[in-house]
C-alpha cells in the first residue's frame, strides 16, 4: 500500500521534463492579449510564416528577435528536424523549424501560442533552457521558455503541436 501512494505522489508531482507540457485551460476574460508585459507587446503584430520542414528550407523560415510569427505547421511526419526532438509527437501532430540569428547575448524568452515541445539547437546540438512558465493571464500565449543565447545562428524546433497554427515571438528579457 505504501509503495503505491509513494508512485501515486510522484505521479502527481511530476518531473522536471514535463515543464514544457501544455498549460491548464485559461479563466474566463472579457479581453485576451489586452495587457502583456513590456517584453511581450510585438505578440499581437504576427506575420504569417511557414516552417522549414527540412533543414534546406531554414533560411526562408527565419525569425527575428521582437518580430512575432504566425507558425505554419506542417504534420510532424513531413518533418526532417536537424535533430531528433525530445518530444517529436505522434502522427497526427504538427511541427516544423526556424532559423533565429541573435546579434546581442542575453536571455531570450520563447512565447508560444501552442502546447508544442521546442528545442532550440546551436550547432546541431539542444540547448538547457533556463526557465518554464507558463504566458500571462488572459492573455493567447501558453507557454515561456527561456534560453541564455549567445552571438549566433540557432535553430528553433517546433514538435508535438497539436494544431498546425502557433504563435511565436522571441524577445530579449531586459
Amino acid at each position: 500500500m505504501r509503495g503505491l501512494a509513494l508512485t501515486i505522489s510522484l505521479v502527481l508531482l511530476g518531473t522536471p521534463a514535463l515543464a514544457q507540457e501544455a498549460p491548464p485551460a485559461k479563466a474566463n476574460c472579457a479581453a485576451m492579449d489586452q495587457n502583456l508585459p513590456a517584453d511581450l507587446t510585438g505578440w499581437t503584430a504576427q506575420t504569417p510564416l511557414a516552417a522549414a520542414a527540412n533543414p534546406a528550407g531554414l533560411a526562408k523560415a527565419a525569425i527575428a528577435p521582437g518580430k512575432a510569427i504566425a507558425a505554419d505547421l506542417p504534420q510532424t511526419s513531413m518533418v526532417k528536424f536537424v535533430t531528433q526532438p525530445e518530444r517529436p509527437g505522434g502522427s497526427a501532430s504538427h511541427g516544423g523549424m526556424y532559423e533565429l540569428r541573435v546579434e546581442k547575448a542575453g536571455t531570450y524568452v520563447f512565447a508560444l501560442g501552442s502546447g508544442a515541445w521546442i528545442d532550440v539547437l546551436k550547432d546541431g546540438k539542444p540547448l538547457t533552457s533556463t526557465a518554464h512558465s507558463h504566458g500571462p493571464a488572459c492573455s493567447t500565449v501558453d507557454k515561456l521558455v527561456d534560453f541564455r543565447l549567445e552571438p549566433g545562428r540557432y535553430v528553433l524546433q517546433l514538435s508535438a503541436a497539436p494544431d498546425p497554427k502557433a504563435g511565436i515571438l522571441v524577445t530579449r528579457r531586459p
